[in-house]
């Protein structure tokens, strides 16, 4: 699948805010999801807390849309095997794509211009780790562990495009400001359907790491 928009995830509450009991999130769709609590909700925006997870990553250059088609193919080529061994992995969701300008193998890229570079990552199945997972031919294919962390994300259906990744990346901004809460990284866009999925069945998000 291939995708031409790009989610991102948002959370926290506004007062009073609900408190979620811990649930677990790993399947959608029938795809492996990373692992997260979610520690507050209000509305489509959550609060979550996120377990480390295993990431496949790529730099490409390009519009918003541009990028995650371009990047999406790279990793799924990978994933489909295009790898030493020609080993099969299982495909996850979401696709993540960072607007970056330094690309680091342990910190959080900065946000740079819409048009500029990207990086677009694919989560690695929960069964692998680094010494474990089929090497990559590609040599622009990296893989990296991201640390547990905590993240305010926004979810919302439709057609993801960058106009609308804008205006809910600015509602988040501005609601994160409202809650006195200090973002540290980001924004991340999710992706979680096939672009062949109708607009309103698809799940999309926006979301920034937070400082702790």
């Amino acid at each position: 699948m291939q995708f031409k928009s790009a989610i991102l995830i948002l959370a926290l509450a506004l007062a009073p805010l609900a408190v979620v009991r811990s649930a677990m999130a790993d399947m959608y769709k029938s795809n492996e999801t990373p692992k997260y609590t979610v520690e507050r909700a209000d509305g489509p925006i959550e609060l979550r807390i996120y377990a480390p997870r295993l990431m496949a990553e790529v730099s490409v250059a390009g519009s918003q849309s541009q990028a995650i088609n371009a990047g999406f193919r790279l990793l799924a080529a990978y994933i489909f095997g295009a790898n030493e061994g020609g080993a099969k992995v299982a495909m996850t969701t979401p696709v993540t794509q960072i607007p970056g300008e330094t690309i680091a193998m342990t910190t959080p890229v900065t946000q740079m211009a819409r048009d500029g570079n990207w990086l677009v990552q694919f989560m690695m199945p929960s069964e692998y780790s680094l010494a474990t997972l089929p090497k990559a031919r590609d040599p622009n294919i990296r893989f990296v562990t991201l640390p547990a962390n905590r993240q305010v994300v926004l979810r919302f259906s439709g057609t993801a495009n960058a106009r609308v990744l804008a205006s809910k990346e600015g509602e988040l901004r501005s609601w994160s400001r409202g809650q006195a809460l200090t973002v540290a990284a980001g924004p991340f866009y999710y992706f979680y359907d096939a672009p062949w999925t109708l607009p309103w069945n698809r799940r999309n998000e926006v979301a920034f790491t937070l400082r702790n």
